[in-house]
Order: C-alpha cells, then sequence, then structure tokens
C-alpha cells in the first residue's frame, strides 16, 4: 500500500478520476535513483530487504487505471501477481488494486517480489512509501539472494516501462530466464542448503563467507563452518585418504572390509596386464578422480581396457589410473555421518526410456524438461549430457542417438549412477542389512571421515555382502546429499539433522551475547564502559564503534566502524564470547544491522541530530530509525531505554523481550511503574554523599557506587558520563553481570585519552586545564557547557581545584548538518565560553569553506541575553585554531576543544608537556596502540 506525501496531492487526486494534468501522456518515465541492500533488520523490514527510490516522472499522474492496456497485459505477462494479497489481505487483492488504479511504483514492488518467487526464492514482503518529494517513492522489498533480488528489481521497472510504451527488443521471457539462471548460480546447492535449513529450525544463525558454499554457522566462538559437507572438524588426512583410491582400497582390505582387487598403473600396456592379472572383466578409474569422472566399467577386452585407460587417464590429477576387479551388482551410496549409517540409496545410471516414437536425443530432451533437473548440483536432479562417452555407450548397446528405442526398452547413456552425471536415486535406507551397515560405519572410521559417502556395491543390500559378494568400491569426502533428501523415488532422509547435532550437540550454544547501543549522543562511551566492565569478568569482548574494532581491549582495524560490516568482523572472529556494538544511525539506514538480532539493546536519548540526511527529517522519524534496535530483541532478550526521554520511552511496546529503563531521577513516573511490577530499573538516588547509582526490581534495591566514585564522572560533576553509567549498569545487568564486576568495572573506567579518546579527555597544562570532546550537536555542547559550569565549584574533598578563569572554547560541527541545528550549536557554545574559536573538519561533507563557521557565527551573534561570549574568531584549520586556543590560556583558564581528529590534538598537548617523567611513560603507552603513520615525537 502505498502512503502519499502531502506533496502533489492534488496532481494525484485529478489522475485517479481519470483527468490528469492537460497536455500530459503516459510515457515510460519511471527510473531507479538509488538503490540500497539492508541485510538484517532495518528502518523498513525486519528482513533482509532491498530499497530503491525510484521516480516516477509523468507517470505520477498516472495510475494504473488510466494507462490503456496496462493491467490486462501485466497479468498475462506475469499472472502470479495478480495473486498478491497486497494491502487487503486477500488472495488477488493487488489485482483488485490494479484494476481500481494504484501508481507504477507500487507496482514495481510487486513485480519485484513475484521475479523472484518466480526464479525460486520465496519472498513475500514489500512497501511503497513517498520520499516527500512529488513522483519520488520508496520501493522497499524482501529478497532471498541479494544479486537475484537486485536484478529483479531492475527488470520490474524496466517491465512497467515497457507495458507503458512497447520496447524494441524487449523480450520478457528471455529477460526472466536469465533471471532464473542467476538465481540458480546464486543459491546455495542442495547438500548446504539442506544444512542451512536444518540450522534455522534449531535458530543456528549463518553468515555466507564467499560466494560459493563456505559458511559459517554460528556466531565468534561457537562458530563452526562447512562448504558443502566438509566441515571443519573434517580431517585433512582423512580426505587425502579418500582422494587416493589405492590407499584407500589398501586399507580397508587390511580391516577385513570387502574390497574389489585392484593395482595402480602408468600406462595402457601396464594397464592390460593387471586386467589380464585380476581376471576380465575390470574397471577403471582414475587413482584421485571424483564424481565419477573418468569411471570406465566392464571392461570385458584388452581394447576395452586400452580405451579405459586413456580416459580414466585424462581425469587423474596424479596421472595414476587405477584397475580393478569389475563387481557385479547393484551401486548403493551409503551416507555416514559421525560414524553412523543415517541414509541408502540405490544410484540408477542416467537412462531413457524408450517409447517407440521418439529418437534418443528427443528422449534425452524430453527428460531434462524435467523441472527437477538443472546444471551440475543446483537443483535436486542434473540434467543428462549427451556426450561422446554417451554415444559411445548407445553404440555399445546397439543404438545410434537417432534412433528410436522400442517401447519399454532402457537405454543407459552413463556407465556410473553419479548423480553429477545425471543419474536417479532410489531410497534404500530401511532395506539396508545389519551387516551392511556396520560395513558402511566401518569403512567411514578406517578413512577417518566425520561425514562419508560409501559407494558399495553388491546384488542386493537387503542381504549380506559377505554372502552375496560384492564390496565397497570407493569411499568420498564431502558427498552430496541430493540423493537422500530428495529421492526420485522413496521417502526422503533428513541428512542434515545429524550433520548439525554433530556440529552443535544438543544443548550446545551457536550464538554469542550482543549488546547493541544507540541514540544521538554517549553512544562511544556507553559501549566502552560495558566492553570494560565484561572484560573484567574474564569475557573476550568484540567492541565495534566510531573509533575502531577492539577484541578483547586490541585495535584490530582503526575507522569508523559503527556499522553492520563492523558487526559481522567481529561475529567472525573464532576468539570472541561477548560483542558490545556501537550502532550509528547511518549504518541502519545504509544497510540495516549486521545481525539478525541483539540479546540486549540499548537506547540512551534521541535528540535532532542528523536531520535532513537519509530521508530523515523529523525526531520523530530519526527515534523510529534508532528503534530498530528495540525491534531486533528477542524473547528472551532485555531493551535498555532512558525513562527520561519520551520518545525513547515509547520504544518499549515495540520489545519482543522484557525491558530495564535507567533515569537520572528516582522519582520518575516510569521507574516507579517498573519498581511496581516487580521489574527491572536503574536510577540515582541523592543522599548526603551525593548520587548513588542503585539497582531495583520490584521492592528490592539495591546499592551499586557512589557517581563521584566513578573516575569518568569526574566527582559526578560530568552529568552525561553519569547518564552513560546509567546505561551501562543497565545494559551489563541485563547481559549478567555479577553487581561487584559492574561496580568495579565503573570504578576502573577513567574517560583519559588511553580510554575513551575524544570522550571528554582532560588535561592539566601550564596551570590550566583543556578538555577535548567530540560534542558536534547542540545537547552534546549544552552537556558539555553544563560540565565547565560544574568546573567552577569546589569538589569533594579539594581533590581537584575549581576554574577560576575564563573559558575558552574550540567549536565546529559537521557540514551536512542543517543551517537551523548549526546556528543552534552557536547559540548553545554562547552561553558557555566567553572566548571562542570557530574551526571546520578537514571534510566539509559537500559544504563550501567557511559556509559552517558562518553559520557558528551567525549562531553566537544572535544568542541574545544569555551570552556569555565577548570574543569571537575565526580560524578553520583544526590544528591550527587549537593552538590558537592553547597559546592564550593562562593560569586557571578551561579550554575545551571540539574535535574531529582527536589524535593531533593529543600530540600538540603531549609536545607542550614539559618533560614530566610520567607523562612520557603515558605517551609511550599511547605509542603503543597507534598505528605506524600516527607516531609521536617523545622528546618532550
Amino acid at each position: 500500500m502505498t502512503t502519499e506525501p502531502k506533496t502533489g496531492r492534488e496532481a494525484r487526486k485529478a489522475a485517479k478520476s481519470g483527468n490528469p494534468p492537460a497536455g500530459t501522456h503516459p510515457l515510460p518515465e519511471l527510473r531507479i535513483v538509488e538503490t540500497r541492500v539492508y541485510r538484517g533488520p532495518n528502518y523498513w523490514n525486519y528482513d533482509p530487504a532491498i530499497k530503491m527510490v525510484v521516480d516516477l516522472g509523468v507517470l505520477e499522474h498516472f495510475p494504473t487505471n488510466t494507462i490503456p492496456g496496462f493491467v490486462i497485459a501485466l497479468l498475462e505477462m506475469l499472472p502470479g501477481v495478480g495473486q498478491h494479497t497486497c494491502s487487503t489481505g486477500k488472495v488477488g487483492g493487488f489485482e483488485r488494486r490494479l484494476i481500481d488504479g494504484t501508481w507504477v511504483g507500487h507496482v514495481a514492488e510487486h513485480i519485484a517480489l513475484q521475479l523472484q518467487r518466480e526464479a525460486g526464492n520465496e519472498v513475500g514482503r514489500g512497501k511503497t512509501r513517498g520520499t516527500g518529494e512529488p513522483g519520488r517513492y520508496h520501493v522497499v522489498y524482501s529478497y532471498g539472494e541479494e544479486s537475484v533480488g537486485l536484478a529483479a528489481g531492475k527488470l520490474a521497472v524496466r517491465l512497467v516501462n515497457h507495458l507503458v510504451e512497447a520496447e524494441d527488443g524487449f523480450d520478457f521471457g528471455a529477460e526472466l530466464e536469465r533471471l532464473i539462471l542467476l538465481s540458480e548460480r546464486a543459491a546455495f546447492g542442495p547438500s548446504t542448503q539442506a544444512i542451512l535449513d536444518e540450522a534455522a529450525l534449531r535458530d543456528i544463525p549463518f553468515i555466507r563467507l564467499n560466494d560459493q558454499s563456505l559458511v559459517q554457522l554460528g556466531h565468534g566462538i561457537h562458530q563452526r563452518r562447512i562448504r558443502a559437507t566438509i566441515t571443519n572438524i573434517t580431517g585433512s588426512l582423512g580426505v587425502d585418504i579418500a582422494s587416493d583410491k589405492k590407499l584407500t582400497n589398501r586399507l580397508l582390505a587390511a580391516t577385513g572390509v570387502p574390497v574389489p582387487r585392484s593395482e595402480v598403473v602408468g600406462d595402457a600396456d601396464a594397464a592390460v596386464a593387471a586386467a589380464n592379472r585380476i581376471g576380465l572383466p575390470v574397471a577403471i578409474k582414475p587413482l584421485d578422480g571424483n564424481h565419477g569422472r573418468g569411471v570406465m566399467l566392464n571392461l570385458a577386452d584388452e581394447a576395452a581396457v586400452r580405451d579405459g585407460y586413456e580416459v580414466a587417464r585424462s581425469q587423474s590429477r596424479r596421472g595414476g589410473v587405477v584397475v580393478e576387479s569389475f563387481l557385479t551388482g547393484n551401486d548403493y551410496r551409503c551416507l555416514v555421518i559421525d560414524g553412523v549409517l543415517r541414509a541408502v540409496a540405490q544410484r540408477v545410471p542416467a537412462h531413457v526410456e524408450g517409447d517407440g516414437k521418439h529418437s534418443i536425443t528427443d528422449l534425452v530432451e524430453t527428460t531434462n524438461a524435467d523441472p527437477r533437473r538443472g546444471i551440475g548440483h543446483e537443483k535436486v536432479l542434473t540434467r543428462i549430457k549427451l556426450d561422446d562417452e554417451s554415444i559411445a555407450y548407445a553404440r555399445e548397446q546397439g543404438f545410434e542417438v537417432a534412433d528410436v528405442p522400442p517401447r519399454g526398452h532402457r537405454v543407459y547413456l552413463k556407465r556410473t549412477g553419479n548423480m553429477s552425471t545425471g543419474g536417479i536415486s532410489i531410497d534404500r535406507t530401511d532395506e539396508a542389512h545389519p551387516d551392511n551397515v556396520e560395513i558402511a560405519e566401518l569403512a567411514a572410521r578406517v578413512v577417518g571421515l566425520d561425514i562419508a559417502g560409501i559407494d558399495l556395491v553388491c546384488p542386493d543390500i537387503s542381504l549380506p555382502v559377505r554372502e552375496t559378494g560384492g564390496g565397497i568400491v570407493e569411499v568420498n569426502a564431502a558427498p552430496g546429499f541430493r540423493m537422500h533428501t530428495n529421492p526420485t523415488e522413496g521417502e526422503s532422509q533428513y541428512v542434515a539433522k545429524p550433520v548439525i547435532d554433530m556440529l552443535f550437540p544438543p544443548g550446545a550454544p551457536s550464538r554469542i551475547p550482543i549488546v547493541a547501543i544507540t541514540g544521538s549522543n554517549g553512544k562511544t562511551t556507553t559501549a566502552r564502559m560495558v566492553a570494560h566492565i565484561m572484560k573484567g569478568m574474564g569475557r573476550k569482548v568484540g567492541l565495534t564503534n566510531t573509533d575502531g574494532i577492539y577484541v578483547d581491549g586490541r585495535i584490530v582495524r582503526r575507522a569508523d566502524s559503527a556499522g553492520p560490516k563492523s558487526a559481522s568482523m567481529v561475529l567472525q572472529n573464532p576468539t570472541v564470547d561477548l560483542a558490545v556494538f556501537e550502532v550509528a544511525r547511518g549504518g541502519i539506514l545504509r544497510e540495516g544491522l549486521g545481525y539478525q538480532r541483539n540479546d540486549v539493546g540499548v537506547v540512551l536519548n534521541v535528540t535532532g541530530d542528523h536531520l535532513g540526511l537519509g530521508g530523515i527529517h523529523s525526531v520523530k522519524q530519526l527515534a523510529e530509525v534508532k528503534r530498530v534496535v528495540v525491534e531486533a530483541v528477542p524473547r528472551d532478550g532485555i531493551a535498555v531505554l532512558n525513562a527520561d526521554d519520551p520518545l525513547v520511552t515509547a520504544m518499549a511496546r515495540h520489545s519482543s523481550g522484557s525491558v530495564i529503563y535507567f533515569s537520572m531521577d528516582a522519582e520518575n513516573e516510569r521507574i516507579k511503574f517498573q519498581a511496581a511490577r516487580g521489574r527491572r530499573a536503574v536510577t540515582l538516588e541523592s543522599g548526603r554523599n551525593g548520587d548513588m547509582i542503585v539497582l531495583k526490581q520490584g521492592r528490592k534495591s539495591m546499592s551499586l557506587v557512589w557517581t563521584h566514585l566513578i573516575p569518568a564522572t569526574f566527582e559526578g560533576r560530568a552529568r552525561m558520563n553519569v547518564q552513560n553509567a546509567l546505561a551501562a549498569t543497565a545494559a551489563a545487568w541485563a547481559v549478567g553481570a555479577h553487581l561487584h564486576d559492574i561496580r568495579q568495572g565503573l570504578r576502573t573506567f577513567t574517560s583519559s585519552y588511553f580510554m575513551a579518546p575524544g570522550r571528554l579527555n582532560m588535561f592539566e597544562l601550564d596551570g590550566y586545564r583543556v578538555v577535548v570532546d567530540y560534542a558536534h550537536n547542540p545537547p552534546a555542547m549544552e552537556a558539555l557547557g553544563t560540565f565547565v559550569d560544574r568546573l567552577t565549584e569546589p569538589s569533594a574533598g579539594g581533590a581537584r581545584a575549581p576554574v577560576t578563569g575564563r573559558r575558552i572554547g574550540v567549536v565546529a560541527t559537521a557540514g551536512d548538518r542543517r543551517d537551523d541545528d548549526i546556528v543552534e550549536l552557536g547559540r548553545v557554545a554562547a552561553r558557555y565560553f566567553d572566548e571562542i574559536i570557530i574551526r571546520e573538519d578537514a571534510n566539509n561533507r559537500g559544504r563550501p569553506r567557511g559556509g559552517t563557521a558562518a553559520l557558528i557565527e551567525q549562531g553566537i551573534e544572535t544568542a541574545g541575553e544569555a551570552r556569555r561570549t565577548t570574543a569571537v574568531s575565526t580560524i578553520l584549520d583544526e590544528l591550527e585554531a587549537t593552538r590558537g586556543a592553547l597559546d592564550i590560556a593562562r593560569d586557571g583558564d578551561v579550554v575545551v576543544v571540539c574535535v574531529d581528529h582527536a589524535n593531533q590534538v593529543w600530540k600538540e598537548l603531549q609536545r607542550r608537556q614539559h618533560g614530566d617523567a610520567s607523562e612520557t611513560d603515558g605517551l609511550r603507552a599511547v605509542v603503543g596502540v597507534m598505528d605506524a603513520d600516527d607516531e609521536i615525537d617523545l622528546e618532550l
């Protein structure tokens, strides 16, 4: 259902009534302006989705009921689209919408969904919403395979335009076939998909690691990996043994497993000699082949042996060829998983059944038309290929491929029953004799494979092979599952379940706890606090924030890492047992979350920052973006919400789990209500000695720590860090931390440059103080200014002298903020600083040099009676502006530097130190965690 933007509403009403603007007519002007892929929960959809911003052009004035022939042609070309329920909730609802009239952006959404269904991807969710600009819409739809979803969106737009006005050379049938082929190439193979389906039933997450079949199951320390049916516990030695057919034969024979006699030969003459020693007929195969390639069976004379040798030799990587006695009987594949036989399938070689009317070539085409058959392993059956081997084998049976076989006569086209060459399978699991089961299980153990495909040739699997004759002709690593999960005849065997049980025994964890933290201000500090608390408990914490990616306290990547890709990097790290993610607005809007759910979702606050970016124009919309973290909380998870912020408090109803509120006010009504219901909350209680952080659960109240004893609060003066400490306490409590661990973590966390660079770092320098912070929006500047005010008050016990001199501020903000927000930041700064130096970021984000500074100065000049500032200057370069402020500072002053690159400001502060040994030691510690190109001069 399309939500209309306010602009252009009269034009839409005129169009729907059949009266578009005079002089206009439908033109194929639908175009894609922007495309984004969301790989996790996002602003638009909980499931992975694709969003296209489309421009309708003149079609904005033409709903579907005003475009001649549009609806009929669409339903003829893509009948399934009319069956969509759409907003009506009833099958066929979208057809009614088309007839009554809807806009073509909405149509593109439904076509994109249906095209994916036609390609074999089961998807169903979508929505179309106005952007606020006339004729532009957000078209959002779910996808199965990313490449297929993107291609479906492009084809949908092209089809809409074609239906408006026919495009020369556009063949929808051919385009759809290309999409289907793309889907088949991008999809996981049957074996991998079977394992992933079983993993989904067990709520085990997965990450695709390449465009093939390498997949990570689980997160962090609990992860396992598979590539098709090879697992991370599959021994390389077992794979090597299985790939050497002669060695396999010898090892099996040594343990009493029935196997054919065999010899390895290096030329055709040796093959003939070996065949004569073994006894004709024989089978010849590559020493290290797979998928039945190069296997020649039932070779009964010297000429056949020579020809068979050449075929096998061409498929051998090492050059060796095995000659072995030919065993007669049926070909059975026994699947052994974790030492237990789980399935048996009889394999029948690729063949056709004569009907007395059609040639072999025609019969192959008919057989390949079966929708279950595809290319390679992409479907449950493989198409039969009429190659030289097939032609020669048919000729041996007395037929050319142009001949018409008699009705009921079976013509075999392959010598082996491999599914990969077009064979079929018949399930025989329940018929296997216990002796044969024991032999197959023993063979898997001898070779040393956790998942093994045992090829057993015997007259009847229900009779003991030692009595009827036969034996094991091959042991395969990475056996295919499709002959068992999708047999041509018989019952399907759910062989993926024992694989998952082997990798993740019942009760074993597959996920690590994830704490996701978002908000307008305080995210980085809170995330660092939580990570510090959990590290103190011995957890291996993976942390992402705007400074970089940290694992167990060590930085592994220095960059703004508050997005989904960084989260995925942490979840792929096999040492991490708990993840703490700073989740930024931009990452949610660009790609969504980098995971499916978080055990703890923390929302600190919502203020008017970044408005006007990414289609977000109001604080309410911004709250909806940040609410994604709460929506990703599962039933057994916890949302941690700021009870002092109404926009955050309202998110509680969107959490599937429970809620812990935190508040700076013990009398907050939400906190009281929470306690009355026996639920958890964290708040402050004031006393003679200051403010105490208190944990509440029903009637129980537990004192944690005085705020003035938390170093990061600067004896309680930094109220923003008091609030961050409340949030961190609630988050750590939610993830299972004990009160003693939380208390210790807060007591040892500092806002020094070493622990939280650029987050309220304070330095003593030549009798004055320097505060370095990333404050970049009006609420953050307000909090920073309040902190400066509190610095003028005497500290408890006189531990820190109050600020008695001037307040000098170096202020800036990002250039992509709204003009009004930049001006407001200047007004706020003017209330707290005596002198202000305005600077700009090196990257002004599209705004001309000096433009941001001019707006800040405008705010300062219009601050009115509340203005404290008496002197204003502009130095655009960050480092030069910092130096200018430090140069004019005197004893008792405080210099506040709002930084973009905290590192270079830190270097400047260190340069100005006067050779204090302790500072030099501290400097060395900083150098130890910096990149080589960030080296600092130690000659103070």
